[in-house]
C-alpha cells in the first residue's frame, strides 16, 4: 500500500511553481502529486494572496510553452548527449542533429531571457552546463573530432580514401573535403602537432591517399 504524504497547505514549492507560470497539471506531473491535491493547495494559496492568479497568468504569458514536439526534442537531446558525450550543434552532419542544435540554441536564449519553460529547464538540467553556449573554438574542435571519427568508421567499412571531387555520395564528399583540408594544412605547416598525431595514429596513410598508376598516390606531393 502506498504511503499517503500529508502536506501542510499550501505547499510552498507548488505555489512557487504556479507563480512562475507552471499550470497545476504540469506541477502534478513533475511532483507526482494528485492533481486534485495540487489544485486544493493552490486554491488556498490564492485565497491568501489575491494577486497570485494574476502573477501566474503574467508569467504563463512570458514563459515559452512546452509542446509535444519540444518535449521530444528535449528527450532526443538528452539521448544524443548520453550517446555522443557532447551536445548537438547546428553544424552537425545529420539533419536531425542540426535541428536539435537549433532547438537547443532557442532554449538557451529563452533561459537567458528568463522565459524558459520550467519543464524544459527541469529536463535539460541533467546535462551539465547545457545552457552555456560553446565557443567557436570548442565548436571547431568538436566538429574536427567528429569528422575524424566518421572517416575512421568510413575506412573500417572497407571504403577507399574519400575524394573531394566527382564523388558518388554526399558522405564521401564531406569526408573528402575535410581530408583534403587536413592535407593542405599539413603541407602549409599549419596542422597542429596534436592533430597530426591523431591522424597518424587513427588513419595511417592519410597523407598519401589512393594509389595511382605510376606508383604515386592521390594527395601525395610531387617528388
Amino acid at each position: 500500500m502506498k504511503t499517503q504524504i500529508h502536506r501542510k497547505a499550501p505547499e510552498p514549492e507548488w505555489v512557487l511553481m504556479y507563480r512562475k507560470g507552471l499550470p497545476p497539471t504540469k506541477i502534478a506531473a513533475v511532483t507526482g502529486a494528485p492533481l486534485g491535491t495540487v489544485r486544493y493547495h493552490l486554491g488556498i494559496a490564492a485565497q491568501a494572496e489575491p494577486g497570485l492568479r494574476a502573477e501566474h497568468k503574467a508569467a504563463r504569458g512570458a514563459v515559452t510553452r512546452e509542446t509535444s514536439r519540444g518535449l521530444q526534442n528535449m528527450a532526443d537531446t538528452i539521448t544524443f548527449y548520453e550517446k555522443e558525450g557532447r551536445l548537438p550543434t547546428t553544424g552537425g552532419k545529420p539533419a536531425r542533429e542540426r535541428a536539435l542544435g537549433a532547438w537547443l540554441t532557442y532554449q538557451r536564449n529563452a533561459a537567458a531571457a528568463g522565459t524558459l519553460s520550467p519543464a524544459y529547464r527541469g529536463g535539460l538540467a541533467v546535462i551539465p552546463d547545457w545552457n552555456t553556449p560553446p565557443t567557436r573554438t570548442e565548436e571547431n574542435a568538436a566538429r574536427w573530432n567528429l569528422r575524424l571519427a566518421e572517416l575512421v568508421k568510413y575506412r573500417k567499412a572497407g571504403n577507399d580514401w574519400p575524394l573531394h571531387k566527382k564523388t558518388s555520395t554526399e558522405e564521401e564528399w564531406v569526408l573528402g573535403v575535410w581530408l583534403h583540408g587536413q592535407r593542405i594544412n599539413h603541407r602549409n605547416g599549419i596542422l597542429t602537432r596534436n592533430r597530426k598525431a591523431q591522424l597518424n595514429s587513427a588513419l595511417p596513410g592519410w597523407r598519401e591517399g589512393r594509389a595511382r598508376s605510376g606508383g604515386r598516390r592521390a594527395g601525395s606531393p610531387p617528388m
